[in-house]
């Protein structure tokens, strides 16, 4: 991938998660992307492949976190790969507060993303 494209993409995706963007966010996606979760019963998390249970699965972070934000993103790319660092932060639907720092690890083929796995560091809140 291109260095400037990839980085217009990252920094596209960054947004339409920021502003729940569902649509703005799979226009990135090939069919055939795979989201490995931060959360699951396997070393991966939880993994949805295709890119309709991928939606779902970011459908569902935005269900269950309605307020979510993520912010303070920032990018590299070089070639097929990239990498994200954001802070996320919302209340859930049970009222819990998270705040949690992040970070994407990108595939990329065709311009399009074929693989993103993320990571959280999460920390207790008041």
């Amino acid at each position: 991938m291109n260095h400037d494209d990839g980085m217009r993409m990252l920094k596209a995706i960054a947004t339409a998660f920021d502003t729940h963007d569902l649509d703005g966010i799979m226009a990135h996606f090939a069919d055939d992307a795979v989201f490995e979760g931060p959360r699951g019963s396997e070393a991966w998390g939880t993994r949805f492949v295709g890119a309709a249970a991928v939606r779902e699965a970011f459908a569902g972070r935005f269900a269950g976190i309605p307020d979510v934000r993520y912010q303070d993103d920032e990018h590299f790319v070089d070639g097929d790969r990239g990498a994200s660092e954001w802070t996320l932060s919302g209340t859930t639907t049970d009222g819990q507060r998270i705040e949690v720092r992040g970070c994407d690890l990108w595939t990329f083929r065709d311009g399009r993303v074929v693989k993103k796995d993320s990571y959280w560091k999460i920390r207790p809140t008041g």
